[in-house]
């Protein structure tokens, strides 16, 4: 099967993280990492049950706004998504919970593969197309690995499709901002110097800058690191103040790591 790129690197954000868990003992899934003191086994429950949600858009979309209901109600009366994911699949195995997440998301790689990219689809906030809605799962499935790389002391190796990543925290810049109820400034450069060693540069030419590896950049706006823990140089009070409150994924906004929280030693 021949698939277009960006349904190609979700597939292979998604078979690598398999990979990994695949390899881990049945008491690492219990190793609480440092995203909500989630286990393992959370990070996997949640990327799953957001996969379901997916598979439930993509599949019955005149259906899914019942299912936003649904879960919007639950959240009105305290019962998370959290709640949720543990409830439906917390009783499981390590290998059947493994085995679910990895049936589901080949399951709406083939959905993908037959859908046109620009098909818009209903989710929990603004509708999206196919295409944005894959980078957002590609970008989800990399932000929770590195939550279990992290805890497990491992340092993975990252290839350029970190590159739909990168592309939406620069998109999403506006958001951060808003989403806080704060007024947009202009987007600043962005050059980072991807896996492969090419440079990536958004907005070339503007006033304030943040320079730096991909890797790193992706780590920030994914709330994964604070950016005094990467390697970006930023140059610029507004883009200072963007990579304090990056956010680049949907919901109320969540305030990232402190300085030295997550400035992992990957040798202890």
């Amino acid at each position: 099967m021949i698939l277009s790129p960006v349904i190609q690197d979700l597939v292979d954000e998604c078979e690598a993280l398999r990979e990994f868990l695949a390899g881990l003992a049945p008491d690492d899934w219990h190793r609480q990492t440092l995203f909500f003191d989630w286990t393992v086994a959370d990070e996997v429950m949640h990327l799953h049950l957001i996969d379901w949600f997916g598979m439930a858009s993509l599949e019955t979309p005149e259906h899914f706004p019942e299912l936003v209901a649904e879960v919007r109600a639950g959240q009105a009366r305290g019962y998370e998504l959290s709640n949720r994911m543990r409830d439906q699949y917390g009783h499981l195995p390590s290998p059947e919970l493994l085995a679910i997440w990895t049936d589901t998301w080949r399951a709406m790689i083939g959905i993908f593969a037959a859908s046109d990219l620009e098909r818009r689809i209903p989710w929990f906030g603004p509708e999206m197309s196919v295409a944005s809605f894959a980078a957002a799962r590609q970008m989800e499935v990399w932000a929770h690995g590195q939550d279990i790389y992290d805890v497990m002391r491992v340092r993975r190796t990252n290839h350029d499709r970190i590159r739909n990543i990168c592309d939406l925290g620069v998109r999403t810049q506006g958001w951060s901002f808003r989403n806080r109820g704060l007024d947009k400034p202009s987007p600043p450069e962005v050059r980072l110097t991807a896996p492969s060693g090419r440079e990536w540069v958004w907005s070339e030419g503007a006033a304030e800058s943040i320079v730096g590896p991909a890797e790193d950049f992706a780590l920030v706006v994914t709330q994964r690191r604070h950016v005094d823990d990467t390697g970006l140089r930023v140059m610029g009070a507004d883009a200072r103040r963007w990579m304090e409150i990056a956010q680049c994924f949907a919901g109320a906004a969540e305030t990232g790591p402190a300085p030295g929280v997550r400035a992992i030693d990957y040798t202890g």
